[in-house]
């Protein structure tokens, strides 16, 4: 017996992230309690996060909040949660599709879902933006099946694949999948297109920031002159796009775009934004696949796509390797564009965090 509280976690490795589940009915209803409790649990005070569970950097530190949905046609609401490093706070505005790849096999596993034999559709519906998601586990036997042959970009081993079709991807902080109402614009001298597509992304020519864009994670987060006007390209950014400062958030994210070298359509080196991703997001793949069909963009300007009605694959190479993003037009209304991506995740814990 002690004098700690407990409460019900799950720790998965899900997508190239890594992070805590929580139940929503385990965690306070205030707002501000609810954050407080996860920053303590997830030991965000520290940038090594020594009392806490979190990985000391933000794609290891990752919290996502489960429930049951009352939402017709839908399974399971998701809350994403960003806990900082280094400071006692978390961001709840952005989303992050890698953290939603588990988000099925929770529910299955934690039984808000009903499991079937050999397949099991989840349908999820993203609190964060709006998007709705059909997960596609696999389920031998009624039982989450993690082991399998699918390898991704940035994570080693293998692991059974989970397919994730996405609908409502477009606009979900800003109202507009092109948010400043411009295909691109000018801040600092430098041209850079703002896009709200699953994530609201800043992407810019890697050439206007003085480097190749085949630089390593490592190589850019030592490039501290770099950080520093990304940052300030971010604000203003931000502001033109509605979203008020990026102080302290993590949206808008920014990325910087070249072209591929190896067997991709269009490379990218994508920001956490306080370091350099070593993959990219699901979401931010999104924002890249569907950008190369918007004529007018740095996107398109790479990888020029002609916007036609029907499916397509956006090869987009990453410091960890080359990610196939899916995309659908079954109208030439870039609002109605659908995602689709398969990914892996894996359970690593199952039990009771201590605060």
């Amino acid at each position: 017996m002690n004098d700690l509280k407990r409460i019900k976690c799950m720790i998965y490795r899900s997508g190239t992230s890594k992070g805590a589940y929580f139940l929503d009915n385990d965690l306070p209803k205030d707002t501000q309690e609810r954050h407080e409790l996860i920053a303590k649990i997830m030991g965000s005070e520290d940038i090594r996060q020594i009392d806490g569970i979190g990985g000391a950097t933000s794609v290891t530190t990752k919290v996502a909040i489960v429930s049951a949905s009352k939402r017709e046609g839908i399974d399971l609401d998701y809350k994403f949660i960003q806990p900082n490093i280094g400071v006692a706070s978390v961001d709840d505005k952005p989303t992050c599709g890698n953290i939603l790849t588990a988000i099925g096999a929770f529910g299955l596993e934690k039984g808000l879902v009903s499991i079937d034999d050999g397949i099991t559709n989840v349908n999820v519906y993203d609190v964060n933006t709006g998007a709705t998601i059909t997960q596609t586990i696999k389920t031998p036997n009624r039982t989450v099946q993690y082991h399998g042959d699918m390898k991704i970009a940035g994570v080693p081993g293998s692991a059974a694949p989970i397919e994730m079709f996405f609908k409502n991807i477009t606009g979900g902080k800003t109202g507009s999948y092109l948010p400043t109402g411009n295909n691109y614009d000018l801040f600092n001298g430098i041209k850079a297109t703002c896009l709200d597509i699953s994530m609201p992304v800043v992407f810019i020519n890697a050439s206007d920031m003085n480097i190749t864009g085949y630089e390593t994670p490592s190589e850019l987060d030592s490039n501290k002159k770099l950080f520093e006007e990304l940052e300030n390209i971010r604000e203003q950014a931000s502001h033109k796009m509605g979203l008020g400062s990026a102080r302290g958030n993590v949206i808008p994210k920014i990325a910087v775009i070249s072209k591929a070298i190896n067997d991709g359509d269009i490379n990218i080196r994508y920001f956490t934004p306080s370091t350099a991703h070593p993959a990219l997001a699901v979401s931010a793949g999104f924002c890249v696949a569907t950008g190369s069909f918007i004529e007018g963009t740095l996107l398109n300007e790479l990888n020029p796509k002609k916007l036609e009605i029907g499916d397509y694959i956006v090869k987009i190479e990453t410091p960890s390797g080359t990610i196939d993003v899916g995309v659908n037009f079954p109208t030439l209304d870039i609002n109605d564009v659908e995602g689709k991506t398969t990914r892996t995740a894996r359970l690593l814990l199952d039990g009771e965090v201590y605060i």
